[in-house]
């Protein structure tokens, strides 16, 4: 199982959806399902600019985890 550390990280930054919809310029629902942990799949580019945004990398939005 993929999880997605979206919700933690707007956390850590006082960040709302909004507020990463209009940084990123992303679509609401593609934050809402990573933020739900709901998205069934992710382009690229919307995991290139999430990590810019966080200044993260790929392993610290997403982890792989053993369910």
């Amino acid at each position: 199982m993929i999880r997605c550390h979206l919700a933690r990280m707007m956390g850590e930054h006082k960040m709302r959806i909004a507020d990463v919809v209009r940084e990123t310029g992303l679509s609401r629902n593609t934050i809402t399902l990573m933020y739900k942990e709901t998205a069934q799949k992710v382009d690229l580019d919307a995991i290139e600019r999430l990590c810019a945004l966080f200044e993260c990398q790929v392993g610290d939005l997403l982890e792989l985890t053993q369910q």
